[in-house]
């Protein structure tokens, strides 16, 4: 009898209560997980929501060649692919899982013997700079990074404060031992990328710079503050830009060496030491959208000593308060390490954008200073609203109510009046399509996460909503679609719309803005007018009101359809799953087209051309590995058989995420495959952002603790969980009976139990 009652009581914090805050985390983050393959996620080292990100590029692909686009620099969106053999060096600017990319600035590389200022090539490494590095040599955690630079013997480390990038070099014995800096070195890099780079040599220890590109954000600068722990004894330059017309007449100093300025489209510096076996010289080199004043207000405030270790610490002493955020009990080691690398991908971005005085550049190329908000930048909108900040909402709240407010003041700053689609440092770069925005803003506010003039926010949706000139609107409020033969990619913008219009109707009736929600409800059914009920699916109109003839229900590639074909994107329609079941022909056709998504057979010709679809994403013809598709198995629980969206889940858990570098089947997206792990695993998900519902799935652990930001807990107990038992049997919450395929936000962040009793067959009513 004794020895049940205490193994009932050691039960009790397995199933019922939140491990302690006080457990190291970190060692289940792999920062490694999706740096092979689709994944586009870096290794390197950050905080939580970073300025700074550290990392280690191993390519240095052009975008183009002879004109034309080069296939082969989609692999480095991140600048690190994990089946490459050698390092080029360590920048500091980085996105994670995107599937465009930009950044990649200031790369620094440690080189010993004779000086080289290329980085040489991945067939003939040791005709540059580059090194060769073995995985068996390379630590990659939360927070910190670490590698061999074999050819070098140099041992390579960094971590980062917010704003600043830490690295430690031990370097062997040598009179010849240098530190290059490539101002040339960038991400979806070419010739003409860089519109200016400068450098200033303040003293022996100090450097200050910026560099001005043109890319995919147009107008974005960065400056730079450099400083090392040990003097430099010389320094130069090679300037590899092309000759201008006209130089002025700089040409009476030798501008190559030892001259305290350098300035150009092209260049590399490198400063020079001499060490001794064992030695380590640091660095530490602090980012400001602003100025260099500003750098060094960033580095002298973050960083001010020279103790590697102790930044290390608070690095990850960070991440163990981000990620304590949603403890989980986990009898599977593997599902712990896909947990918390989604939750510490969840948590790279957006980027905190603003020095420590809180100026930033804003989208009029102008300094601001944000009052009573962080700054963030980084929005990469048509993946994130989906999941990434309906988790926010949910673990993040403060954080996503600046994010908001970052985002009203790009409309304030914007020339266009709209909100942002798709924003990077101080540029819209107008990538994908819709206005989601609106849904982030509709989603707090109809969460109660607030802090802003909702009023004002719901101007700003509108007017953006209603901007006639920009990707087919004018035709979409005029037509009620967008026609195909005016305007490409015409049936997902005709959904997506129809879903951030619905939003918008939302906020406005929860407002008492009555004739919004009028106009925007009935902009919301647009989703009709593209859905053919001959063929049963979405379909491209024409602008003379018929479906165009030539389609193909299963390509991704110019079908009216972006990153998708018809037969996923024929089910979004967030906003009104019953009335799309209506229209498919009811719920049991419904199942039956479910069914053939997820067991079909998709060749690879479908989606040959589609970049962001490749075979390890897709499950069927269900494509996980994008997004349009991550609200669909949930789709089920609004069918006689719900139980479907359980198995579905879990199946997708199992094939599309591992602990492995490959083990993404897809972009992470700036952390939205992340969200749906992560939402999935806890048994619910947010299929309609801008809803206060959560759609029941299966929970995949065997409890958690949600420690919301009011003071509040959320404890997810789950009962007989296995591989096997992904049925749910019954549901309670509170101590009461749960008869519904929803939860609430208020459920949660009111506090409180809820037990999921799982089963290994169906429960059927």
């Amino acid at each position: 009898m004794r020895n049940l009652l205490l193994t009932g009581l050691l039960s009790v914090p397995v199933l019922g209560m939140a491990q302690t805050s006080s457990e190291n985390l970190v060692p289940y983050v792999k920062p490694i997980i999706g740096t092979q393959r689709m994944g586009h996620t870096y290794p390197g080292a950050t905080v939580p929501f970073g300025m700074v990100q550290l990392s280690p590029d191993t390519d240095t692909i052009p975008y183009e060649m002879n004109g034309k686009y080069n296939g082969d620099v989609y692999k480095y969106c991140a600048g690190y692919q994990y089946e490459d053999k050698t390092i080029v060096g360590f920048s500091h600017t980085h996105f994670s899982g995107t599937g465009h990319s930009d950044l990649g600035d200031f790369l620094i590389m440690p080189t010993v013997g004779e000086l080289k200022l290329n980085p040489g090539t991945a067939d003939a490494p040791r005709s540059g700079f580059r090194s060769a590095f073995s995985h068996a040599n390379e630590v990659a955690e939360a927070g910190y990074y670490k590698v061999k630079l074999d050819d070098y013997n140099i041992l390579a480390e960094m971590t980062a404060t917010n704003r600043v990038g830490f690295h430690q070099y031990t370097f062997p014995q040598s009179d010849q031992s240098h530190i290059v800096l490539d101002l040339m070195s960038g991400i979806y890099n070419y010739e003409d990328k860089n519109v200016w780079t400068f450098l200033r040599v303040e003293n022996d220890t100090l450097v200050t710079g910026y560099r001005q590109t043109n890319g995919w954000g147009r107008t974005r600068t960065v400056y730079f503050a450099m400083t090392f722990s040990k003097p430099f004894y010389q320094y130069g330059n090679k300037n590899f830009s092309k000759r201008q017309v006209y130089q002025g007449f700089w040409r009476k100093f030798d501008q190559s060496k030892n001259f305290p300025e350098m300035a150009g489209k092209q260049l590399r510096a490198y400063f020079d030491f001499k060490t001794t076996a064992g030695e380590k010289v640091k660095i530490k080199f602090a980012l400001s959208s602003v100025s260099t004043e500003g750098a060094l207000l960033n580095l002298r405030t973050e960083a001010p000593g020279w103790d590697f270790d102790q930044v290390k610490k608070q690095a990850q002493d960070q991440w163990n308060k981000e990620l304590a955020k949603v403890t989980i009990q986990s009898k599977n080691r593997d599902d712990k390490e896909n947990f918390y690398t989604s939750m510490y991908h969840a948590f790279l971005s957006p980027i905190t954008y603003m020095d420590v005085d809180g100026s930033y550049k804003g989208l009029d190329q102008n300094v601001h200073k944000a009052k009573d908000f962080t700054n963030y930048t980084v929005f990469s909108l048509w993946d994130t609203y989906r999941a990434l900040h309906p988790f926010f909402n949910l673990v993040q709240p403060s954080r996503n109510a600046d994010m908001i407010k970052s985002m009203l003041a790009h409309y304030d700053q914007s020339a266009q009046h709209m909100l942002p689609v798709w924003s990077h440092y101080a540029n819209e770069n107008w990538c994908m399509i819709g206005y989601h925005s609106v849904s982030l803003i509709a989603d707090a506010v109809m969460k109660g996460n607030a802090p802003f003039d909702a009023n004002k926010a719901l101007d700003a949706c509108v007017t953006t909503a209603r901007h006639g000139s920009y990707d087919g609107i004018s035709y979409y409020m005029s037509m009620g679609y967008v026609p195909e033969d005016k305007n490409g990619s015409s049936v997902s913008k005709t959904l997506e719309y129809a879903y951030d219009d619905w939003c918008i109707a939302q906020m406005a009736k929860k407002l008492g803005r009555n004739d919004i929600y009028d106009e925007f409800s009935k902009r919301a059914q647009y989703f009709k007018n593209v859905y053919d009920a001959s063929i049963g699916y979405m379909r491209p109109k024409l602008s003379d009101g018929t479906f165009r003839k030539e389609f193909d229900v299963l390509s991704t590639h110019n079908q009216g359809f972006i990153e998708g074909n018809a037969w996923n994107y024929s089910l979004y329609v967030p906003h009104e799953p019953e009335q799309l079941i209506s229209m498919m022909g009811g719920k049991k056709r419904f199942v039956t087209h479910l069914d053939s998504l997820f067991t079909m057979h998709l060749p690879d010709k479908y989606f040959a051309e589609t970049e962001d679809i490749t075979r390890d994403g897709i499950i069927g013809n269900y494509v996980h590995g994008n997004e349009p598709s991550h609200h669909v198995p949930y789709l089920y629980n609004w069918t006689d058989q719900p139980w479907k969206t359980q198995e579905r889940v879990r199946m997708i858990l199992k094939k599309q995420f591992k602990p492995t570098p490959d083990g993404l089947g897809g972009n992470d997206d700036c952390g939205q495959m992340s969200a749906w792990y992560i939402f999935t695993a806890l048994g619910f998900y947010p299929v309609a952002p801008g809803s206060d519902q959560y759609a029941i799935g299966s929970p995949a652990v065997d409890g958690a603790t949600l420690q919301l930001e009011n003071g509040k807990t959320f404890v997810i107990e789950v009962q007989n969980q296995s591989d096997k038992n992904v049925y749910v049997q019954k549901m309670i919450l509170n101590g009461q009976p749960l008869n519904r395929l929803f939860l609430t936000h208020s459920d949660i962040t009111n506090g409180g139990k809820l037990v999921f009793v799982m089963g290994e067959k169906p429960k059927k009513k």
